[in-house]
């Protein structure tokens, strides 16, 4: 039996999804003048944050599992950022296997990428400046979080999740609540996320270099060649506001249903 403290560390929030939005891929330059037979190129393969935030607040460790025919082939990486730097002249799968801490979830993640040193216009002339690039885009889904879990992440950059604008609580279950309510409650929400996302659209972010984090890949050295998500990211965050409305809206549905069981117990008693 394992103690009250771990069971109330484990325990699983229902209705609620956090979502990691990843960027993995690589980055080779070629070597020019000093590349040989065996030697043609230098490439970085990576896992990083969407907008490059620090993954370590979910990912544990990463195992990179390389091609045989080098040494060490299987790579570990105990922080972050997540990537490893090698030179050679092929290309070939690469298998980056994510572990995550013990509240986040106890299996691994398996990604697979296939490493690109050439560009997909082999005809044209090769550059030493300007890296080949390849990325994909995805998202870690977490269902059913642990409560120690949410409560580490909640205001983490890299993560999305349900959350309510700020200043804003869920009204506590009445006699009175009524599906009326659930439907002008969800209007007058939307209405009011709308108006947030427009204004951060519109505003214009001032980073203070003083907050940025250990693991951060804002000011990697490859950083001006990472691709930009910035259309994910809106996706993403009227994604988190639609499952941010869906769950308090199914919490308040099952106080109706809870209010109702309670009204039909007292009819019963009063009918007898």
């Amino acid at each position: 039996m394992g103690k009250p403290e771990d069971r109330e560390k484990k325990k699983k929030l229902k209705d609620v999804e956090i979502s990691v939005p990843i960027v993995y891929g690589n980055a080779a330059f070629w070597l020019g003048k000093k590349a040989s037979e065996y030697q043609s190129h230098k490439w970085t393969v990576y896992v990083r944050g969407a907008t490059n935030e620090d993954l370590s607040v979910v990912v544990k460790r990463a195992v990179f599992q390389l091609h045989s025919s080098f040494n060490n082939p299987t790579r570990v990486v105990e922080s972050a950022p997540f990537e490893i730097s090698e030179s050679g002249w092929g290309e070939f799968e690469i298998v980056i296997t994510l572990y995550f801490h013990s509240d986040v979830c106890e299996k691994p993640l398996n990604l697979f990428h296939h490493l690109k040193l050439y560009p997909e216009d082999e005809s044209g002339p090769m550059s030493t400046k300007k890296p080949v690039v390849v990325e994909f885009y995805d998202e870690i889904v977490f269902t059913e979080p642990s409560e120690s879990f949410l409560a580490r992440v909640q205001n983490h950059p890299a993560v999305t999740f349900p959350r309510l604008p700020a200043g804003f609580t869920l009204p506590p279950p009445g006699i009175y609540l009524t599906l009326f309510f659930v439907n002008y409650f969800f209007f007058v929400i939307m209405l009011l996320i709308k108006s947030i996302l427009l204004i951060k659209l519109l505003a214009v972010p001032i980073e203070d270099e003083s907050k940025s984090k250990r693991g951060d890949t804002k000011d990697h050295p490859l950083s001006q060649w990472f691709l930009k998500f910035s259309e994910a990211d809106e996706l993403l965050q009227f994604a988190a506001a639609r499952q941010q409305v869906q769950a308090h809206i199914a919490k308040l549905k099952r106080q109706i249903s809870m209010i109702d069981g309670q009204n039909q117990q007292l009819k019963t008693s009063s009918d007898q």
